[in-house]
């Protein structure tokens, strides 16, 4: 296979609008409404033909948010100033950015719903 592997992700979330502001403060953008029956989804930027995979955050019963088998990683241009802004919009930082050796640099943290997600750069 020659192409991403990931095609879609969702993070789940128990409140929409604090989520919402979490995700659009910590990376600098705006969500999109998608509409769908019983669910709640915001869809995150994301261009057709591009590098990367689409995906939203999801309020939905049954299915609760919080740390879990999962690691999805967001990529930024320096996960170092994501993770600035992570604690003001009430988030916490399980591991400030680090070195991944040739593939650039993580961090590892909490969302203001408790799910677990990593930041990814090359700088």
């Amino acid at each position: 296979m020659r192409t991403n592997i990931v095609g879609w992700f969702e993070i789940y979330v128990a409140d929409m609008s604090r989520a919402q502001k979490f995700y659009e403060s910590v990376f600098n953008t705006q969500l999109e409404k998608l509409e769908a029956e019983g669910m709640e989804y915001l869809m995150f930027p994301y261009q057709e033909g591009s590098e990367g995979a689409a995906g939203a955050l999801v309020k939905m019963e049954g299915v609760p948010p919080g740390p879990g088998g999962s690691l999805v990683y967001l990529i930024c241009e320096d996960c170092a100033v994501e993770e600035n802004r992570i604690v003001p919009n009430g988030g916490e930082i399980l591991r400030a950015k680090f070195s991944i050796g040739e593939y650039g640099f993580a961090s590892i943290v909490k969302d203001s719903e408790g799910n677990v997600i990593g930041l990814h750069s090359m700088k």
